[in-house]
């Protein structure tokens, strides 16, 4: 499988890095990047061939549209007279399908992907929309490269990208501001900022393991710690009272809601 990928940014560093830890054979990537030194960064660092430019010439199984949502529309109507049976991936956030096609001259191979930053150790979760004329073949080619930093979810319904967006795309950002906010807490009770870290992080990273291997749910788990009449007990209670599953709501209701206005923005002519 040839893969070109538009951009040479952290996204696209985590999957490139993921395919080549995975035994993919990274010769047959090529990046494309304005950056004379990223692209040099990049070939050094992974065996790709690196860019400034598209060459045309260059036969290519998938194109990864790894750039900002804003660069999204230019670089789509630079690719659309070049285009004949390559699935095109998007992955940048909040531009719909529909839009992509439009901006490729009605192309219709499209993927689009909200991955997020933990697949940067390959430790990513992200879902996956196909438009309706991409085959089989295509959705696996699309699987194969982001199983590489992590577990894929196909969407049949490509209004939900909004709210993985929140959920999946923003949450690393609420857990490293949850384990803020712990290591916070601790240097409040008095511990050193050191051990306040060194607690919150593998605290948080133990329990994450312990829910993602348990065969019990999170809601059971939780109840094991907090016995009654206990020191958690009277945690969690303070939490309750200062409604941190509806600030919690709150936030993905507004991210949701961010993505929704992005792509409304984005998709203007």
């Amino acid at each position: 499988m040839n893969i070109r990928f538009i951009g040479g940014g952290n996204m696209a560093r985590a999957i490139i890095g993921g395919l080549k830890k995975n035994g993919f054979n990274t010769q047959t990537i090529t990046v494309i990047d304005p950056d004379p030194q990223k692209c040099t960064t990049l070939a050094n660092e992974f065996g790709v061939k690196a860019a400034n430019s598209v060459s045309d010439d260059s036969y290519t199984d998938v194109i990864v549209l790894a750039i900002k949502p804003q660069q999204l529309k230019e670089v789509c109507q630079q690719l659309k007279d070049s285009l004949s049976k390559e699935l095109v991936v998007s992955i940048a956030a909040g531009i719909r399908t529909v839009d992509i096609a439009r901006w490729l001259g009605d192309y219709p191979a499209i993927v689009r992907v909200m991955p997020n930053t933990p697949a940067q150790i390959q430790a990513g979760v992200s879902a996956l929309f196909a438009s309706s004329q991409v085959s089989s073949m295509q959705r696996q080619q699309a699987a194969n490269i982001l199983e590489a930093v992590g577990k894929v979810l196909w969407l049949e319904d490509e209004s939900q990208m909004d709210a993985v967006t929140a959920i999946s795309g923003s949450g690393p950002a609420y857990v490293f501001y949850f384990i803020e906010a712990l290591q916070e807490a601790g240097v409040a009770l008095g511990l050193t900022q050191e051990a306040a870290s060194m607690l919150a992080l593998e605290t948080f990273s133990g329990s994450s393991m312990l829910a993602v291997q348990s065969s019990q749910d999170v809601q059971t788990l939780r109840s094991q710690v907090t016995s009654k009449g206990g020191t958690t007990e009277q945690g969690i209670l303070a939490l309750e009272q200062a409604n941190i599953k509806a600030a919690i709501l709150s936030a993905a209701q507004a991210a949701a809601a961010k993505s929704l206005a992005l792509g409304d923005i984005l998709s203007k002519d």
